[in-house]
């Protein structure tokens, strides 16, 4: 199966090795779906990506051009872990397992700036693909940032959630290897103490703090970045 990610590789590739030498108008969108064999909106979604990272230029009516001085940028792209799963060829779903307004422990509320006494949502979601085990996710979520009533986190995610609805002008990300214990060791079946890959991530809309997410991983878990 090729997904969008795939082809962006492939571009990437053809960058690099000066198939595709910088100035280089490189084919267009049709051209490059019918030569993938996928959907032109599969390709649109790949050069735009590289664009965002700088590796490309697209202007209306000129087409799209392989940078003359590629500009690294420092991007917060958050993915939707369906769409990620999906890509893969797997089938996707999520549980909720709780979801609860709590006071947050102090840790949380000092890195999200709020008062020991501001309750926050608390919820825990395990995604799966093809019916094992992809991801933990621990959330603590804003509540001030949603609407009345509350969204339906156990019929949509909250990741897929926040991605389609809260824009963000602020984040950062952190990873860090964790020994298993609890519900994580539980959920993915491994003993207390394996090792395993956590993503850390808050996110902000102005002054105003979104979300502190840790995502963990199923064992073998692999994270490929674009640079």
């Amino acid at each position: 199966m090729t997904g969008w990610e795939d082809i962006r590789a492939e571009v990437l590739r053809r960058i690099r090795a000066r198939d595709w030498p910088p100035g280089q108008v490189i084919p267009g969108e049709e051209a490059l779906a019918q030569e993938f064999g996928v959907a032109r909106a599969t390709v649109n979604r790949a050069l735009t990506a590289l664009a965002e990272a700088g590796f490309l230029e697209r202007r209306r009516k000129s087409g799209t051009r392989v940078a003359e001085t590629p500009v690294r940028r420092a991007t917060l792209d958050i993915p939707i872990l369906r769409h990620e799963i999906e890509a893969q060829g797997r089938a996707y779903a999520f549980r909720l397992l709780d979801h609860r307004l709590m006071l947050p422990p102090l840790a949380v509320t000092t890195r999200l700036g709020l008062a020991p006494d501001q309750p926050m949502l608390w919820l825990e979601t395990v995604h799966l693909a093809d019916g094992h085990p992809h991801a933990h996710e621990a959330r603590w979520l804003n509540p001030a940032l949603l609407p009345d009533p509350c969204p339906d986190f156990s019929a949509l995610s909250a990741n897929e959630w926040l991605v389609r609805t809260l824009a963000f002008t602020a984040g950062d990300l952190a990873f860090l290897a964790e020994a298993a214990e609890g519900r994580v060791a539980e959920v993915f079946g491994v003993t207390a103490g394996a090792a395993l890959l956590v993503m850390e991530r808050t996110t902000w809309s102005g002054d105003q703090p979104i979300t502190l997410l840790r995502l963990t991983h199923a064992p073998g878990h692999r994270v490929q970045m674009m640079v």
